[in-house]
């Protein structure tokens, strides 16, 4: 079974793009994808967007989310919990295996970015769990960092770099941030 927390749904394409994948390889397990999103008519308006034709099986998902804001079958069960993400993980009695930090950047959303807000992160990912994200900015590695995650660089080809983290030692460059900071004494990580 795998659990995922993927913060800010938006259009879904990580979720498409994480059921694309595991089709794809044919992985075949029980999996369960929580996504908390603020704007309610986003998600009512998901019916009418035009995917990539890759995610056209997935379009009764989709409709379903767009519907009622959760699909389930046997094997998939997505939720949209429509809200805030924060309050959601205050309430939260899940485990996450992964965590899926998607929301807008730090400068247009920073209270998704804070080291309060992964705080809150870290006590609802596995202890083998990891985040993945697209930031790169030392105040997002400083903040997992501060929170007891090993931060490493996500890179190659065809992609630009990212970061993941986990607690857990995985076989990706860890990203040396005792130097970061001994270089960087005057940054600090947002806070709330």
């Amino acid at each position: 079974e795998i659990t995922i927390l993927d913060i800010c749904f938006g259009l879904g394409f990580n979720t498409l793009a994480t059921l694309s994948y595991l089709k794809e390889k044919g992985i075949e397990k029980k999996v369960t994808i929580i996504s908390p999103e603020l704007d309610a008519e986003l998600i009512a308006s998901l019916k009418d967007f035009q995917y990539p034709d890759i995610f056209a099986v997935f379009l009764p998902i989709i409709d379903a989310i767009s519907a009622c804001h959760e699909y389930k079958d046997a094997h998939l069960h997505v939720k949209v919990v429509v809200g805030d993400a924060r309050a959601y993980l205050l309430t939260c009695k899940d485990r996450f295996d992964i965590v899926y930090q998607d929301a807008f950047s730090p400068s247009s959303n920073p209270m998704l970015w804070t080291k309060e807000y992964f705080s809150d992160i870290s006590k609802v990912i596995k202890d083998d769990g990891i985040l993945t994200t697209y930031s790169t900015a030392f105040k997002t590695r400083l903040a997992l960092y501060e929170n007891g995650f090993n931060v490493y660089i996500n890179s190659g080809e065809g992609y630009r770099n990212a970061t993941l983290a986990s607690r857990s030692l995985i076989k990706l460059p860890l990203v040396n941030m005792e130097h970061k900071i001994s270089c960087n004494r005057d940054v600090q990580s947002l806070r709330d």
